[in-house]
């Protein structure tokens, strides 16, 4: 891969720092990212909701892996900032496809849900996701390339099973995504200072 995809992916994972955290707009095609990047944003995320809306697909993987990386393509060809990628739960594709296409596209972040939508919306169970987290990490590091992975959750989301028990199985289910190679965890939701404090 290019010296230059290798630098954005370094710059991306140097703005994640504990204590500091970095705020990442998300954008949707080219013009919102120039936007974004005018107005002092460092990084930028794609949103997979807004880029199906813009094309008339449904959120959920209503749109293709191709149709998203089109909209990629245009929106790293527009900034010279780092851009990371919501993939949903990635498309019914390999983890080399996806870290393949991302690179081409000039992507050097993803952020990865434990919803199938592929598969009937079910939750991938803690060891699963775990497992694709570190096929990410493994196709990325074949590519020679730091992309920074951000493993998400829908446990809060979903209000998936007993809620006496569900943040420390978020904690759980997060811990393994970082063994497996997320440098990023992401418990989605809306949560109370107490369970912020726990996460």
């Amino acid at each position: 891969m290019s010296d230059e995809l290798k630098a954005r992916a370094e710059a991306l994972l140097a703005l994640h720092r504990p204590g500091d955290p970095v705020i990442l707009p998300t954008v949707w095609d080219a013009w919102s990212a120039r936007l974004a990047v005018d107005a002092g944003f460092a990084a930028l995320t794609v949103g997979s909701h807004p880029v199906a809306d813009s094309i008339g697909k449904s959120d959920h993987e209503g749109m293709t892996f191709e149709e998203l990386l089109a909209r990629v393509t245009q929106i790293t060809a527009a900034v010279e900032v780092p851009v990371s990628v919501d993939i949903e739960s990635g498309y019914a594709q390999t983890p080399v496809r996806l870290i393949e296409g991302l690179l081409s596209a000039g992507a050097v972040g993803l952020n990865i849900e434990d919803t199938v939508h592929s598969d009937g919306g079910r939750l991938r169970s803690a060891g699963e996701h775990a497992e694709l987290v570190g096929q990410l990490r493994g196709a990325a590091d074949a590519f020679d390339v730091h992309v920074v992975v951000n493993a998400r959750t829908d446990l809060f989301l979903r209000k998936d099973g007993d809620e006496a028990d569900r943040v420390d199985r978020a904690i759980a289910r997060l811990e393994e995504a970082a063994e497996a190679g997320a440098d990023v965890l992401y418990p989605v939701g809306r949560h109370d200072p107490e369970t912020l404090r726990r996460l």
